[in-house]
């Protein structure tokens, strides 16, 4: 409801991150099995797909059961954009799957593109698109003199997009934009 509540707000520009956890701890505190995460993700994904697009929804498995219930407001487009975090091969297998997006955590151009490899293969195995599907990487390296060189890298095995911490421009913020905007952004592919 929060979701679609601020995808009607932003006239449909609200897209939603996800990952399955990684600290045991933290499922512990919660009393849920840390060996059901994936699991549970994808069901709440399943369930979340359902409101968003039926008038009525329900939806019966093993973590959730509810029918005939109503979500309004509904998204502008009928869905939200999931963009699957995590780095891992389960992870960029649910992104293929389920998700829009894909977004792994870490690891140099190599790994990345493995993990895009297995993202894509995952969504074709899926019968979805693997072309519809972005890939985001966290662009720590896309910032300096090398950016621009970085930013093209970082394109050439697949990213669709770069995510630059917001440290990274704290001091001037407002001209460090408009100056990566300038050099990188307005010469990236």
């Amino acid at each position: 409801k929060e979701l679609a509540t601020l995808d009607s707000l932003s006239q449909g520009r609200v897209e939603f991150g996800i990952g399955v956890g990684w600290l045991e701890e933290e499922f512990d505190a919660l009393g849920v099995p840390f060996g059901d995460r994936g699991r549970r993700t994808d069901d709440y994904v399943a369930a979340m797909r359902a409101l968003w697009a039926d008038e009525q929804a329900s939806h019966h498995s093993d973590f959730l059961d509810f029918d005939d219930c109503v979500l309004r407001p509904q998204p502008v487009g009928g869905s939200i954009p999931i963009h699957v975090g995590g780095h891992s091969d389960a992870a960029a297998r649910r992104a293929g799957r389920l998700g829009e997006g894909f977004f792994p955590g870490k690891g140099d151009n190599a790994e990345l593109k493995r993990l895009y490899d297995v993202a894509r293969a995952a969504a074709v195995e899926a019968g979805r698109d693997p072309d519809a599907l972005g890939f985001t990487s966290g662009g720590n390296g896309a910032v300096g003199a090398n950016a621009l060189d970085e930013v093209r890298a970082l394109a050439g095995i697949g990213v669709t997009r770069v995510v630059l911490p917001a440290f990274l421009f704290w001091h001037d913020t407002e001209e460090a934009l408009a100056r990566y905007g300038a050099e990188v952004i307005a010469h990236a592919p």
